[in-house]
Parts: structure tokens; C-alpha cells; sequence
């Protein structure tokens, strides 16, 4: 990516848009281009959290492993999502993991100490990176609130309304969502197993909900499924 392309880049990502261009001058001089192929991990649990990342290309699961070597997932990311941010908040070795998916990632990687030392002299952004903390909190208090709140059919049919809103494409009143997640991914992403996803899917099929395949999952009627 060239200098121009990524201070573009770097300005559309929610967490420094509010970044002047001499900001984001400085923030563009410390990230570096970096590419992994698929499946490869960008880290691993109690590795060094020196860096943090912004993914450009390509799509990125987090998650952890329990103490019995089950996968939990935490997030499947997108292009635009910032990760590996917790050792702004003071981690200094991971707590969870960052895998490439299907296709290739492309992403910047940003040295925490490069960073923080950005923050200590300039508040704007200091100020942006505690909105961008505060907003990834949310998130995983929303995400516990539905595993104690919602039973697992629930938090499936979810998922499926979220994933449909962020990557479906619309037909009429069809939407058609191609992914490449196995049914033990997405019980790792909702919390269940992956014999109560089949059966969940399989319901949602004989009631003309949705109609899946390996690679794809398409839903008659969005209003209906939510």
C-alpha cells in the first residue's frame, strides 16, 4: 500500500476519524504493510502484545481455548477492524488468539510503543483510541448479556440476522449470505455445539426459513427470521 493510499486508508477506520492530517501523517509513518496467508496466526495466547493491527484485506476470526482445548470464538473481523488493541488498555501478553480465514489478510501493523507514544503527545489521539476501548467493552458486555439472556436457538437465529446485515446481499425479499464458516464455527461463535446448530438449521429449513449449503446460507425472509 502506498503512503497516499494508506493515510486514506487509515482516515476512513471509524477509531481515527476524527484524526487531523497532521495525525494521521504520523499515524501512516508508523504502520507497516503486512500480508499472511490463510489460516496462519497473526498471534497466539501469551505471546508478547507488542503490536496492534488494522486489517485491509481479507477476514479475521479472535477467540480464545478453553482449559479442555474447545475453541471459543470472539469476533469474526472485517476490512476496517482495528485488533491486537488490547495492550493499549495495558496487555502485555495476549489473552487470545487472531487467525486468517479463507483468503489471504492483508493489514497494518502498528508497534504499540510507536503508538502510545503518539498518544502521550497529542489528545485527539488519545481521546479517539478511549472512545475506541469504551465501544469494544460494549461489545463484550452485549455478547455476555446474550449468552445469560437468550437460549442458544436464539443467539444462532441472531447471528444469523447479524451476519445477513453486514455481508448478505439482497434479493426481493431473499438474502443470500456466502461465507466460509464451518457449523462448528459458528457454535464456537454463539456458544453452542455444533449438534444444536445442525438441528437449529435443519428446523429453519423445514419451516422454509432459510436454505444452506457448505458455502452459503440463504434466507427467505429477514423480517420472518428475526
Amino acid at each position: 500500500m502506498e503512503k497516499q493510499q494508506k493515510k486514506t486508508f487509515l482516515a476512513s477506520i471509524p477509531v481515527f476519524a476524527n484524526l487531523g492530517q497532521a495525525e494521521i501523517e504520523l499515524l501512516a509513518a508508523i504502520a507497516h504493510n503486512r500480508r499472511a496467508p490463510k489460516f496462519q496466526f497473526v498471534y497466539m495466547p501469551d505471546e508478547p502484545a507488542d503490536y496492534m493491527f488494522v486489517l485491509i484485506k481479507g477476514r479475521i476470526k479472535t477467540g480464545t481455548f478453553s482449559h479442555d482445548g474447545r475453541e471459543v470464538i470472539k469476533e469474526i473481523l472485517h476490512p476496517g477492524a482495528v485488533f491486537g488493541d488490547l495492550a493499549l488498555a495495558g496487555e502485555e501478553k495476549r489473552s487470545d488468539y487472531a487467525q486468517v480465514l479463507y483468503d489471504e489478510a492483508e493489514f497494518l501493523a502498528i508497534k504499540v510503543g510507536d503508538f502510545q507514544k503518539l498518544m502521550s503527545t497529542n489528545q485527539r489521539v488519545l481521546f479517539s483510541c478511549l472512545q475506541h476501548i469504551m465501544c469494544r467493552l460494549q461489545r463484550v458486555e452485549e455478547r455476555l448479556a446474550k449468552l445469560v439472556l437468550k437460549d442458544a436457538r436464539e443467539r444462532i437465529i441472531e447471528f444469523l440476522v447479524e451476519t445477513a446485515s453486514k455481508e448478505g446481499r439482497r434479493v426481493g425479499f431473499e438474502t443470500l449470505v456466502k461465507h466460509h464458516l464451518t457449523q462448528q464455527d459458528i457454535a464456537n461463535i454463539t456458544g453452542t455445539s455444533r449438534q444444536t446448530v445442525t438441528s437449529v438449521f435443519n428446523d429453519l429449513k423445514k419451516s422454509n426459513l432459510i436454505h444452506f449449503n457448505r458455502n452459503s446460507i440463504l434466507i427467505r425472509d429477514l423480517e420472518r427470521l428475526s
